[in-house]
């Protein structure tokens, strides 16, 4: 699946010039966390959340940059913010317009971007959504909520009628790929269309649960179960035993 099979397409953005007062009344009346900024041929300039209000001047939450006797803030606070930082939180905090507090640096995807990809972007740059653009111009926008939807939506490929060999020929195939699988760990039968794999009882549960979820995920199985069994025991040593003297 791509961004266009789940973006939104009726996407509420706003205007650089909006007023940070008109901003925070439009994200509590449509109960939205944050918006794309756009110009006037709908490129994206920029985007702002709730995160951009956090620190205001209005409700005395801004980051305190002097002390209350209008002294510099502590010399060990001074090592850590430098003065573009301090510069920055100021901004933030006392600016009136969108295009004052919002971010700059848009990290935006194409209608084409496999889920995949979008899904890695949104979890490493730790953002909760992301801006979809055609030719420059914005279309939609792909939140995580668009992907928990899809993954509602979404289910596996069927074939049909399938048997026990096609279920289990495609199960080995499936978790052959996987290079951290070690299929020699587990016996698997597949009966009337019901999975059965056998584990020792030391095995890591999460190798387990690879196999289990593997199985699932193949077309046309009504069930898997999973049976436990107790390792072998060591063989004996040579010339070890009882009656010996």
């Amino acid at each position: 699946m791509r961004a266009a099979d789940v973006m939104t397409t009726e996407v509420v953005s706003v205007d650089p010039d909006m007023s940070v007062q008109a901003l925070a009344a439009l994200l509590s009346e449509r109960g939205i966390s944050g918006v794309p900024v756009v110009d006037a041929d709908n490129r994206v300039v920029g985007i702002v959340s709730e995160g951009d209000l956090l620190h205001r001047v209005e409700t005395g939450t801004e980051r305190r940059l002097e002390g209350r006797a209008g002294h510099r803030r502590s010399w060990w606070l001074d090592t850590i913010a430098s003065d573009r930082e301090l510069a920055r939180d100021y901004v933030k905090s006392h600016g009136r317009t969108v295009k004052d507090v919002m971010t700059r640096d848009v990290v935006s995807v194409s209608d084409t971007a496999e889920l995949a990809d979008i899904a890695m972007l949104l979890e490493t740059k730790r953002i909760k959504r992301v801006p979809v653009v055609r030719d420059g111009r914005l279309v939609g926008i792909v939140s995580r909520a668009n992907l928990v939807l899809a993954t509602t939506k979404s289910a596996p490929a069927t074939i049909a009628d399938p048997d026990d060999r096609a279920i289990g020929d495609q199960l080995l195939r499936e978790l052959k790929a996987k290079s951290w699988v070690d299929i020699s760990s587990a016996d698997i039968i597949v009966r009337d269309r019901v999975v059965h794999i056998w584990f020792s009882d030391d095995q890591p549960r999460e190798e387990q649960l690879t196999f289990r979820v593997a199985a699932e995920n193949i077309p046309g199985v009504r069930r898997v179960e999973e049976h436990i069994v107790a390792p072998p025991a060591p063989e004996a040593a040579p010339g070890s035993g009882e009656g010996q003297t």
